[in-house]
């Protein structure tokens, strides 16, 4: 069981929602759509579903051309962030409805009810209707109605965005268990970077409609093929520091010195981008040769458990995710430190040169 994207584009106006792209999806699989909002997310899973017609290209179903096929003729089940159910059905006519249309016989339809019901946690909410349950709850009932279909083909566009804390942890590590099992093909939509690596399994990054890179989650994360992945692939997004590369030094126009012995030494002389993600810089050095930046701080947010400082070094918007609460004074000197172990570098055109050597580690 495959779903493959053949060179399909997206131009439904003047403007391109999807640029040229190609994808093969494989049963049983893990597919996360990584991207900010308007990157393209919810315009790839319409093309998957047969919502919408590709402007060029063609999509397949286990090498068929499913191109013009209605959505309602394709074995998929699709859950979007608002919620949709039968108001006038009981939650558990709203699950059995799936498969009432399928023809499955009640005691069938019965034990699968109540099994996901007991997944959601709605087993004592099966009586009610929709609206008199919570957002939340309503959201469960919509999910629980996709899961009972046994669908080929599953599309969620970030379905678990209206649930509380404790439900969507748990449900990030259900699904992926749930869908391998049934051995569907699984393509879920998120903005969040940290609920792209707890679901694993393979990972697509969106931008403007492109999808850069394509692979298993944690090497995505780990090697970005470019700048634009590594910026997508990271929250708050990565930090960029350009360098001049002359000889044995790297060199920022703010006067940064970087031996090339702890950083590309490998790599002809040039411009270049050094990549970082926040949780990288520390308030502290962690070692003799950790690179210490001096920069002007604009503001702080404490969470809970960490601090994010937002710095600026010389013009250029950094921010850091220091653990801990600090008490830090906005506007005054800050100097932060980075380990160049964990510092990318990319060419001008963006294209990865060197990986951060504690990720070719990993």
């Amino acid at each position: 069981m495959t779903l493959t994207l053949d060179q399909v584009t997206l131009k439904p106006g003047a403007r391109t929602h999807i640029h040229e792209t190609s994808l093969t999806l494989e049963k049983g699989t893990m597919n996360v759509l990584l991207g900010p909002t308007l990157a393209g997310k919810t315009s790839l899973m319409r093309l998957m579903a047969g919502l919408d017609r590709p402007t060029a290209g063609r999509v397949l179903w286990n090498g068929e051309d499913v191109t013009g096929m209605r959505v309602q003729d394709r074995g998929i089940a699709m859950v979007y962030q608002q919620f949709i159910n039968y108001p006038s059905m009981t939650v558990y006519d709203n699950i059995a409805s799936p498969m009432r249309l399928m023809g499955l016989d009640a005691g069938e339809i019965d034990t699968r009810v109540r099994e996901t019901a007991g997944l959601m946690k709605l087993t004592p909410m099966l009586d009610r209707k929709p609206l008199e349950l919570s957002g939340g709850q309503q959201q469960r009932c919509a999910l629980a109605r996709a899961l009972v279909k046994n669908a080929g083909l599953v599309l969620l566009d970030e379905p678990l965005a209206n649930l509380d804390y404790k439900l969507r942890e748990e449900l990030r590590a259900e699904i992926p268990r749930i869908f391998e099992a049934s051995g569907s093909i699984f393509v879920y939509a998120t903005t969040e970077p940290e609920e792209a690596l707890l679901l694993g399994g393979n990972c697509a990054t969106l931008w403007e409609g492109r999808v850069t890179q394509f692979g298993p989650t944690a090497e995505v994360y780990r090697k970005p093929a470019d700048a634009t992945t590594a910026r997508v692939f990271s929250d708050p997004p990565m930090n960029f520091l350009r360098l001049e590369k002359r000889g044995d030094t790297f060199r920022s126009a703010e006067g940064d010195n970087i031996p090339a012995t702890v950083l590309g030494g490998g790599l002809g002389d040039g411009t270049y981008l050094a990549g970082f993600r926040p949780n990288h810089l520390t308030l502290e050095a962690a070692g003799p040769a950790a690179i210490r930046f001096d920069t002007t701080l604009v503001v702080t947010e404490i969470t809970g458990s960490e601090t994010f400082v937002h710095l600026d070094h010389a013009g250029e918007r950094w921010v850091g995710l220091i653990h801990g609460v600090r008490k830090l004074e906005p506007g005054g000197t800050l100097p932060v430190h980075l380990d160049p172990a964990r510092i990318y570098l990319f060419a001008e055109d963006g294209r990865l040169v060197a990986g951060a050597p504690y990720a070719e580690a990993a």
